[in-house]
């Protein structure tokens, strides 16, 4: 699987360095040559001699090694390996590269090299969420970096919530599909998602609540798993997926235009919460508003169904249609009803009128209807949805 392949590996110090160790044995396993780097804080969760048994090569942790820097170590490092995988990336170390720091080995090597870097964070929860840890994460994104989790969960500290690092079997598989790996390599795929804006005048708009982040986590998991994804997304929040080829657009028109335009696919998820209707005649001007006078009307006229007419194409229709179903009423009666007049082979059913938030939340509660039945799932974070979708389609295929 990685067999021949070069993995420097960067541990930084954390709780979540003791991954690390399984992460090397998998590595290993799958033919890869792990080259360790370990922070002078890695040291203190795990011992040089572990990772350096476990990767049969020693360790690299000083930037003033004489005889490694004679022949600029720190450079060699990370231009001899095919990918450099910092686990756990902690948020000094994303600061670091985030900002252009190199004051220790690990942070000079990933700053001097050439070659494709993964960050699997890992941190306190508080960390995580704080804004200069998300401005850094914003910007090793720009910076085309990949980003693997974190996950949700109880942390060492006793709190909980995302910060715990992505397990080294993610991590394993990540790492796969960006060296050209993974189950569904070969496979194209679409993913629509977020919401449209269908403007009334300049200033105002008809949308919805939906945040993107349920399709921006499928196109993700997707491309973890080796698929060329192509990626729609209305004006959505959520961080667009790194290494997906990403369309920008706004109204429904547009998304339908780009979908039409992006070729054939073996697979098509629409996630994206399209506007229903739009404005007949958007006002190229600031409707004012008047005292006194009647309020203005707005026709409204029917966007088009971008779902339906994909699955209903004949020659270049993609072998699995996916959509989902946003309802607060007699949900998985609704959402059956769609799919059969959708025509698409799967839908996805969820509640957004319950009292969790769906919309614009974190979590979501999926059952899956096919022409087998229902398939319910639990709720679980939207990127655990995204995975089991990846995982189902891939069986599916």
């Amino acid at each position: 699987m990685l067999t021949d392949k070069n993995i420097l590996l960067i541990i930084g110090g954390g709780i979540a360095a003791y991954k690390s160790l399984e992460l090397i044995r998998l590595l290993g396993k799958s033919g890869a040559k792990v080259v360790p780097v370990m922070s002078n804080a890695a040291a203190q969760f795990v011992t040089p001699l572990s990772v350096s048994a476990l990767a049969g090569t020693p360790v690299r942790d000083e930037l003033f090694n004489l005889d490694a820097e004679a022949e600029m170590g720190h450079i060699r490092l990370s231009r001899d390996a095919d990918i450099v995988v910092v686990a756990p990336a902690t948020a000094d170390l994303i600061a670091k590269l985030a900002n252009g720091l190199a004051n220790d080995l690990a942070s000079a090597v990933l700053l001097a090299g050439n070659k494709p870097v993964m960050l699997a964070p890992a941190m306190n929860v508080a960390m995580w969420e704080n804004p200069a840890t998300q401005r850094n994460l914003t910007t090793l994104r720009d910076d085309h970096r990949l980003i693997i989790g974190p996950n949700e969960g109880d942390m060492a500290c006793g709190e909980f919530g995302f910060g715990r690092m992505a397990e080294p079997e993610e991590i394993l598989a990540a790492i796969t599909t960006a060296l050209g790996g993974g189950v569904l390599r070969g496979k194209r795929v679409l993913v629509t998602s977020g919401p449209t804006h269908e403007p009334i005048d300049p200033v105002r708009y008809i949308a919805n609540r939906s945040s993107g982040l349920q399709g921006a986590e499928i196109a993700r998991a997707f491309m973890a798993l080796g698929a060329e994804v192509v990626f729609v997304t209305g004006p959505a929040d959520a961080a667009r997926p790194v290494g997906a080829k990403l369309i920008e657009v706004q109204t429904a028109l547009e998304m339908e235009a780009a979908v039409n335009a992006a070729g054939e696919f073996d697979v098509a998820v629409f996630a994206a919460a399209v506007a229903d209707w739009r404005v007949a005649s958007a006002s190229n001007g600031k409707i004012k508003k008047t005292k006194g006078k009647a309020l203005p009307e707005l026709e409204l006229v029917e966007n088009p169904d971008i779902l339906r007419s994909v699955s209903q194409r004949g020659s270049g229709r993609p072998g699995l249609v996916i959509g989902f179903a946003a309802e607060t009423d007699d949900v998985l009666e609704n959402a059956s009803k769609k799919r059969l007049r959708k025509g698409c082979d799967w839908i996805l059913a969820n509640d957004v009128g319950g009292p969790r938030p769906v919309m614009g939340g974190l979590d979501n509660q999926i059952t899956l209807i096919s022409e087998d039945g229902t398939e319910e799932w639990p709720w679980m974070s939207k990127r655990q949805v995204a995975e089991a979708l990846a995982k189902r389609v891939s069986e599916a295929l």
